[in-house]
């Protein structure tokens, strides 16, 4: 019997006593005001939704769960708050994503660097409620920098190393508190891939120096958000998924261990997978912004397909992106199928 390992990609519905709701859930500000950055008092509210989060990945039978992100207001805006150089107070209507969404963002008014080391108590915190390793999630520089307005550098190759460097401190004090699994996001690949080729790709490598072979380092590339849950497919503005055809080769020679890539929401040309002789990929299985659950057996079928281009010890099966879009029941349900049918392969 074969069996592929199941990981989840990033965030996990948070429960109502959360006191911060998700970028992507109405009414939102980027002006938070930040009040839980400054005070412990809802500590004990972000530990219970950490272990819930945890628990519920778990117990659907995720080999890599997250922490669920539940500290996280925007997977974005979370890090540039223990950043300096980054200004909260002025906050420009930009154009992100090539044009598929605009949005208020803080703006780069002095070089990047970084303050504080935050995620290994996120880390810690989620660990202590389970017994297998946790996987942690940091955004990219060239998303980081889609994802902000410039008004100090003019230039987005110094820009984009100034913040693989503050993620590279980052990520080493998560290696340092023992986190062996660490995913750095990079959907504007996608969206971006000459960028990408000419100094996104090194950059994430600029991420993971200093990385010892015992953690698995894990890029992310998603095809972007829907807006909505069960919005039709016409209506997202999704990246072009050749765009994984044109960065697979480099990613498969880059110093990384794993490439995260979609293939629920729109299906994938699994050859694509056979362009990745070298790297494990993870392969999403379940769509992130649709209520009905996939079946098992559809899963398993697609697992079956995606085996006659990679090995089974290469292969992961995850969802397409985070899972914080849908509530706890339909969210649960999608990993428990995912996890059966990557249990049971023949």
């Amino acid at each position: 019997m074969t069996k592929v390992l199941t990981t989840t990609i990033g965030s996990f519905p948070k429960p109502d006593y959360v006191p911060v709701r998700d970028w992507f859930q109405a009414p939102y500000s980027v002006t938070f005001d930040a009040f839980y950055f400054d005070s412990r008092n809802l500590e004990t509210q972000f530990a219970l939704a950490t272990q819930a989060a945890v628990t519920a990945q778990i117990d659907a039978g995720v080999d890599i769960p997250t922490d669920g992100e539940m500290r996280r207001e925007h997977y974005i805006f979370y890090h540039l708050r223990h950043l300096s150089g980054v200004y909260f107070e002025h906050l420009p209507l930009r154009e992100i994503r090539t044009g598929t969404w605009e949005r208020e963002v803080p703006t780069i008014i002095d070089r990047i660097r970084p303050k504080d080391r935050f995620l290994p108590y996120d880390y810690q915190i989620a660990q202590s409620y389970s017994s297998q390793p946790i996987k942690i999630t940091v955004p990219g520089p060239m998303t980081i920098a889609d994802t902000v307005a410039d008004e100090h550098y003019g230039d987005p190759r110094e820009l984009n190393r100034d913040l693989a460097d503050a993620l590279n401190v980052e990520i080493r004090a998560l290696v340092a508190a023992g986190c062996r699994h660490i995913q750095v996001d990079e959907p504007v690949f996608a969206r971006k891939t000459e960028e990408a080729l000419a100094f996104g790709i090194e950059d994430v490598e600029h991420c993971f120096a200093g990385v010892p072979a015992e953690v698995q380092r894990v890029v992310h590339l998603c095809c972007g958000y829907p807006r909505h849950v069960d919005q039709p497919d016409e209506d997202v503005l999704k990246a072009d998924p050749d765009a994984y055809f044109e960065l697979a080769g480099t990613l498969d020679q880059a110093a990384v261990d794993a490439v995260s890539i979609e293939d629920a929401h729109r299906p994938a040309d699994l050859r694509l997978l056979e362009l990745f002789e070298q790297k494990t990929v993870i392969l999403g299985l379940i769509a992130i912004a649709k209520t009905a659950v996939e079946p098992a057996e559809e899963i398993r079928n697609r697992l079956h397909e995606a085996l006659s281009h990679i090995d089974s010890e290469r292969l992961i099966a995850g969802p397409d992106c985070g899972l914080g879009m849908l509530d706890l029941a339909t969210a649960t349900s999608k990993l428990a199928n995912l996890t059966a049918a990557a249990n049971s392969l023949d």
